[in-house]
């Protein structure tokens, strides 16, 4: 498996090897010891799997409290994907990264815990799949507003984006509870 840093320290744009031929491929999309080469040595406690039809955008979600790594791939389809650094310590803090996610391009991210994380769909749909480091606790969730004008992620929208009522509420990142 490759790797190549992002902007944003410890995010990590992975490439896995992919074996095709005439019949198809094949990819390993988890391997504990490849991931540790890279410095990833969390362990994995959850999977999940979303569906998201054309321009939803999801996000941008945190857990202060139970803070997740997340390792994230398409399956079908492609998004935006938007992590956005809340980690006081870093020399990042306050800014955000994107990268293009696809089935076609199998390529991964790795998100280590203290950032926010969201994406918008830019095809008919996309199957999202992602593992986490510590598990979903729907009391500890923060929503971080997609749209904050000091954060300024660029999304490339190209229409009024499907958010839910949830993530339509996200706070602020002034006020936006933060990572030491």
């Amino acid at each position: 498996m490759r790797s190549a840093t992002t902007a944003l320290p410890g995010v990590l744009l992975l490439e896995p090897q992919v074996f095709g031929d005439a019949r198809g491929f094949f990819l390993e999309s988890y391997n504990q010891k490849a991931l540790a080469d890279l410095g990833i040595r969390q362990p994995f406690v959850q999977d999940n799997h979303s569906f998201s039809a054309r321009n939803v955008l999801r996000g941008l979600h945190y857990q202060v409290r139970h803070p997740q790594g997340k390792l994230l791939r398409v399956v079908v389809g492609e998004i935006r994907d938007v992590v956005v650094d809340l980690r006081r310590s870093s020399p990042a803090f306050g800014k955000w990264h994107a990268v293009l996610l696809s089935g076609e391009a199998k390529n991964m991210l790795w998100i280590p815990p203290g950032l926010a994380h969201g994406f918008h769909v830019r095809s008919d749909g996309a199957h999202v799949l992602y593992k986490t480091t510590d598990f979903y606790h729907p009391e500890c969730e923060q929503t971080l507003a997609w749209n904050d004008p000091e954060v300024k992620v660029d999304w490339q929208l190209e229409a009024e984006p499907i958010v839910s009522a949830k993530d339509a509420l996200g706070g602020s990142f002034r006020e936006a509870e933060k990572f030491e």
